[in-house]
């Protein structure tokens, strides 16, 4: 079973938005998109529903609530999707909570981090993440979800 909280029969999962995340849709729409953080969330709780899987979804722009929202994890949820923004390259301590509660995690951007300036080339929480997923705008989510649900076996490719 992938469910750590059988209250209501549903896998859950936890899906991380870093700083800066809340703008979008008004920044950089060159490179982040033009659909804001609320439309990419409608699309990730229609592509859960598909497969009864439970989003909770939380943004923010300090690095300890995110860090809270992991630990938190461990207690509910089957994985998380992260996309932790610019932490993803500096925060040693958001790759240690993923790591401290082992749960599935599959990182995400929305532009290709690898394409950009050379700072962004590196994610420290790659090592703990079971993968990575860039430079497809919304689809970076939808996939990152598709992967999470693989990991722990809500669907198959079978």
């Amino acid at each position: 079973m992938t469910l750590k909280d059988n209250t209501n029969g549903r896998t859950k999962l936890l899906v991380l938005h870093g700083p800066n995340l809340n703008l979008l849709g008004m920044r950089e729409p060159d490179i982040y998109g033009t659909l804001s953080l609320a439309e990419i969330n409608g699309a990730l709780k229609e592509k859960a529903s598909e497969h009864d899987v439970e989003l909770r979804i939380v943004q923010s722009n300090n690095e300890g609530a995110l860090i809270d929202e992991i630990h938190a994890s461990r207690d509910w949820a089957a994985g998380i999707i992260i996309n932790a923004g610019a932490y993803t390259h500096t925060s040693y301590a958001l790759r240690d909570a993923i790591s401290a509660v082992g749960l599935p995690t599959v990182e995400v951007h929305l532009s290709n981090i690898y394409a950009r300036e050379e700072f962004r080339h590196h994610s420290v929480l790659a090592a703990v993440c079971k993968g990575q997923i860039s430079g497809f705008g919304q689809d970076s989510y939808l996939l990152g979800l598709q992967a999470v649900l693989g990991v722990i076996g809500v669907i198959s490719d079978k």
